[in-house]
């Protein structure tokens, strides 16, 4: 079995402004994810969690430092070559949703590969679309759906194209306890069961536990890097 990592950061950097009003939202981030884990990234506001993602990702380029995902550096990628990973190698899951309010639920999972010219694998579309519990709910628009009915749409859309990884800035911040549940068990058997690959940003120590790992951030540095626990010790360490 392969030991390279999925994604490796090499002495991030990621600096706003100049001058008094520089704000240091990275400041020399190395870590390395591998392949078919649940990783989750804690921190108060401001710890650059959110910056970490969004640069590993390729949402956000680093001051300096250097991010392999998947084989490709990133890094230096043009704004085009960048785009094009994105679609193909990254799917995302945001808490605001992120829908389009014209398309039916169906539409929207596979509105990227739509994008991409892919025809979509119907078998593994049809099996994404049971295990999310969206089979009588296909031709339904957002308005149409609960909150967690969306979510579960937008798990679904970002797994439809196999992607290499998944990044979930804060999934469950919008919805209450309960449908919060039913989306984290959603993505850590997308982990189990279909050999995901998953790293989420997050606020919540209950969620952050069904990870199987969690970095913690602390102005613009990891201050801690373990196996996730129960609930309690992780807010311990958040």
């Amino acid at each position: 079995m392969s030991t390279t990592p999925l994604v490796a950061a090499e002495q991030l950097i990621r600096t706003y402004g100049t001058g008094e009003a520089t704000v240091h939202a990275l400041a020399g981030v190395t870590v390395e994810l591998p392949a078919k884990q649940f990783t989750a990234i804690m921190g108060p506001s401001g710890s650059g969690k959110s910056t970490l993602m969004h640069v590993l990702a390729g949402l956000d380029r680093p001051t300096s430092g250097r991010v392999v995902l998947d084989g490709v550096d990133i890094t230096g990628l043009d704004d085009g070559a960048l785009t094009r990973l994105r679609r193909d190698r990254i799917g995302f899951v945001f808490q605001s949703f992120n829908l389009l309010s014209v398309l039916t639920a169906q539409e929207n999972i596979l509105l990227p590969l739509s994008i991409a010219g892919r025809a979509p694998d119907a078998a593994w579309v049809d099996q994404l679309v049971g295990v999310v519990g969206l089979t009588d709910r296909l031709h339904h628009r957002p308005a149409e759906l609960s909150g967690g009915q969306q979510q579960r749409v937008a798990v679904a859309r970002a797994l439809a194209s196999r992607p290499a990884i998944v990044f979930a800035d804060e999934p469950t911040g919008n919805l209450d306890s309960a449908t919060s549940a039913e989306v984290l068990a959603l993505l850590r058997r997308s982990v189990d069961e279909f050999d995901q690959t998953i790293v989420m940003v997050t606020h919540d120590p209950g969620a952050a536990a069904i990870a199987d790992r969690i970095i913690t951030l602390r102005d613009g540095r990891i201050v801690s890097d373990e196996r996730a626990g129960d609930g309690i010790a992780v807010a311990e360490r958040a």
